[in-house]
């Protein structure tokens, strides 16, 4: 393995130990007697991979260290606020982050997605009849 690639691993090794509750949770913004935490949902991944080609050699060992040789690697990492907790000297309380775009892009999809059954089952229904 090239050295590249050992550390490469290496990074990949740590990054769960790395992971904590300071992902999810902010820092305490402190507003007169309260204090506000922002709660965050985390979330990723990675992945790679590497290959290559090996053929018999024709010439001995120099044509076999010529054999081609590829890799590449990719991740993502995503945070979306989803909460705040506050707390005050009466209570603590948490309150919701309503993501209202997500909803109404489920809301469109699932429009779409009944429409698209509607039509279908209308146009099997118009060749049934129209071939009996």
């Amino acid at each position: 393995m090239s050295m590249d690639v050992e550390k490469l691993l290496s990074q990949i090794e740590t990054t769960p130990t790395s992971a904590s509750a300071r992902m999810v949770f902010g820092e305490p913004i402190k507003v007169g007697d309260r204090t506000i935490v922002p709660v965050a949902r985390v979330g990723g991944g990675f992945g790679l991979g590497f290959g290559g080609k090996r053929t018999l050699p024709e010439t001995g060992e120099a044509a076999a260290e010529q054999a081609s040789r590829g890799g590449g690697g990719g991740g993502r990492l995503s945070a979306r606020p989803v909460a705040v907790i506050e707390v005050s000297p009466e209570k603590v309380r948490v309150k919701p982050i309503v993501d209202v775009t997500r909803i109404v892009l489920s809301g469109m999809l699932l429009a779409a997605w009944s429409v698209f059954w509607i039509t279908s089952t209308i146009k099997a229904v118009h060749r049934s009849r129209r071939s009996t």
